[in-house]
C-alpha cells in the first residue's frame, strides 16, 4: 500500500446545522463493528497515467453507484493515510440522497484461510454529517480535508 495513490469526492451540503458532509462507512468484516475511523470520502486508487480528477469522478461512481456531481470542484490536496497511500480529494457542494447510492462491491477470502470467497459492499452505508460529527469518525489523516472544507465554507 506505501505509495499507493487514491482520489475522492467529498460531498458537502449547507443546512441548517452547518456545513454537512456526505461520508461512506467501510464496507467488509474489517469494519462491521467500527464507528470511529471507519467512514471515509468515497475514493479509490488510481494509476499514475490516470489524471487524479478523472479518478476522483471515476472512483465516485464505482464506490456509491450514481454518477459524480457536477458543480465546482474545491480543491481539499493531498493527505498521507498511516498506510501510506496519499489520497487528494475535491468538495463539490451538492445535495444528494443517501438511499440513491448502489455501493460496488469487492471479493475477498473471508474467514481467512477458509477457501471460501465472498463479495462485500465497498461501502456499507452513506450519511451526512455535522463536520464535528464526521471530525470523530473519520479516517484519521482524512480530518485535514474537513478542516480544509471549514475554511473554504466560512
Amino acid at each position: 500500500m506505501r505509495g499507493a495513490r487514491s482520489a475522492g469526492l467529498l460531498v458537502f451540503r449547507h443546512t441548517g446545522h452547518g456545513v454537512e458532509v456526505l461520508l461512506g462507512h467501510m464496507g467488509g468484516p474489517f469494519f462491521a463493528r467500527r464507528d470511529a475511523g471507519a467512514w471515509t470520502v468515497p475514493k479509490g486508487e488510481y494509476a499514475p497515467s490516470e489524471p487524479a480528477w478523472e479518478a476522483a469522478r471515476r472512483e465516485f461512481r464505482e464506490e456509491l453507484g450514481v454518477p459524480p456531481p457536477d458543480g465546482e470542484a474545491v480543491p481539499l490536496g493531498e493527505v498521507r493515510q498511516s498506510g501510506g497511500k496519499t489520497v487528494t480529494v475535491w468538495a463539490v457542494e451538492v445535495d444528494l440522497d443517501p438511499a440513491t447510492v448502489v455501493p460496488g462491491t469487492f471479493t475477498m477470502e473471508w474467514p481467512p484461510k477458509s477457501g471460501r470467497m465472498q463479495e462485500f459492499p465497498e461501502l456499507d452505508r452513506v450519511e451526512w454529517f455535522t463536520l464535528d460529527r464526521a471530525g470523530e469518525v473519520i479516517v484519521t489523516a482524512q480530518t485535514a480535508f474537513l478542516d480544509r472544507l471549514a475554511e473554504h465554507s466560512s
